[in-house]
């Protein structure tokens, strides 16, 4: 990678993420990267088409800052704690303005990305015979299977312009790390034509080469490393920090009035220079009472060939 992959987020927002941009912001309840979501508000980036597999509070909130003019979906959810009002209010009464929404499932979302990143024409999937859903999504298509002659459905390739993924750690060259749950971060990733990660901590080189496996996203695949501590809140890191689900709950009432939702986004990102300034709105004894305890999971042995000299070799 290029010497200068290690950026911070808010140049790595101006350089790679452009109004009228497709851009994709994954993670399945674990990374979920709201500190990016948060910087493209900042920077007052519009015209966008959001992808993304959970419309959340992430959405919620980029869709109030009129930041999103279509929305590719599935599942819409804010984490169990309450509706998505700014989301319901735009798609069923036009208020403040209309949203284009596509929607499929998770697992027609997860085959786009495989297919975008395969550069495949298409992908085939069978869960949809009999579902209501292509009714209203014209891009899910029905064909003859050419090996049973059955009916089956293909949703197209989704190449997003920009993906953006939080994970636990990266070395300087852009290989990430991450453990924990995984959604489809790594699909996401590869089908995507820029990859900005931001990450919990940037590591030497020796400790992702310590191990190896963990490794879900090289270095070739990434443009720009970006170290946000705590840049996942308020959704949680697995061995990082926890949940703050009173703040999903908290959400339901701010989304419902559309002033105070307004408010919210004006004080705690719009009012704020950075994502750091953005934790101390939230409060220090508040995300304290986020921390986890350390729970090792062993250690694994990746063996190394050994020396002649050592005599363990005959």
């Amino acid at each position: 990678m290029d010497s200068d992959t290690v950026v911070s987020l808010p140049e790595a927002i101006e350089r790679y993420v452009k109004d009228g941009a497709t851009v994709a912001l994954e993670g399945f309840s674990h990374l979920i990267p709201f500190a990016a979501g948060h910087e493209i508000i900042r920077q007052g980036i519009s015209g966008l088409t959001f992808c993304r597999l959970t419309p959340d509070l992430l959405s919620d909130m980029m869709i109030a800052a009129d930041c999103v003019d279509r929305l590719v979906c599935s599942f819409f959810a804010s984490g169990s704690a309450g509706s998505l009002y700014e989301v319901r209010r735009r798609i069923q009464s036009a208020d403040p303005r209309p949203l284009a929404v596509e929607e499929y499932s998770h697992h027609a979302m997860t085959l786009r990305y495989h297919a975008g990143a395969a550069r495949l024409p298409f992908a085939p999937i069978g869960s949809f015979v009999g579902s209501d859903i292509p009714g209203i999504n014209p891009d899910i298509r029905p064909v003859v299977d050419p090996y049973s002659g059955k009916k089956t459905y293909v949703v197209p390739p989704l190449n997003p312009d920009v993906t953006i993924i939080h994970a636990q750690r990266a070395d300087r060259h852009g290989n990430v790390q991450i453990w924990g749950i995984t959604g489809t971060q790594q699909e996401a990733v590869y089908a995507a034509k820029h990859v900005i990660v931001t990450v919990e901590e940037i590591v030497d080189d020796e400790v992702v080469r310590s191990d190896p496996n963990r490794t879900l996203i090289p270095a070739h695949a990434v443009d720009a490393v970006c170290e946000v501590p705590t840049g996942a809140h308020p959704s949680y890191v697995q061995g990082s920090y926890d949940r703050d689900n009173a703040f999903y709950r908290e959400w339901t009432p701010i989304s419902k009035d559309p002033a105070r939702l307004r408010e919210w986004l004006d004080t705690h990102i719009r009012g704020t220079r950075d994502h750091a300034e953005y934790l101390q709105t939230i409060g220090a004894d508040r995300l304290l009472s986020l921390r986890v305890d350390p729970r090792p999971s062993g250690t694994v042995d990746y063996g190394r060939r050994a020396s002649l000299n050592e005599g363990t070799v005959k």
